[in-house]
């Protein structure tokens, strides 16, 4: 989970905000705009997307976090281009009203272009997720 939150950019899974639900005794990931943090960076965010995203240092499970390496070869072999296709062609239209973009689809390759750029090598975030879990233990 940390590594899948370090990829997105949320800075939004912290001791002072969870957004973690546990229901019928299993663990939900629940969150919501800040999830995608490079929203609030300006139009340069496929620039951007090698990013190292240090905020990663607050997420409330980073002490808990292991085999990392391992999460991010099974992250990045499961989300291939279909699949990052696939999602965002699911996000309603409704969702897509930032004013930058032209119209939904703008968005929606907006965010395809800014995922696929996140899973290109070499991933920096996971590096960031590694040094920060270090720095805790």
């Amino acid at each position: 989970m940390t590594t899948f939150d370090a990829f997105i950019t949320n800075a939004d899974r912290t001791v002072r905000n969870t957004n973690l639900l546990v229901w019928h005794k299993r663990l939900w990931l629940i969150d919501n705009g800040a999830a995608f943090y490079f929203h609030y960076g300006g139009p340069d965010y496929v620039a951007r997307a090698s990013g190292r995203f240090p905020e990663i240092r607050s997420h409330v499970l980073l002490r808990r976090a292991s085999a990392l390496r391992e999460a991010d070869r099974d992250l990045s072999a499961r989300l291939t281009t279909e699949v990052i296709e696939a999602i965002v062609h699911l996000i309603p239209d409704d969702w897509l009203d930032d004013g930058q973009f032209h119209a939904p689809s703008d968005q929606r390759q907006a965010y395809r272009k800014y995922l696929l750029a996140r899973l290109a090598q070499p991933r920096a975030f996971v590096e960031e997720v590694i040094s920060a879990r270090a720095q805790l233990i």
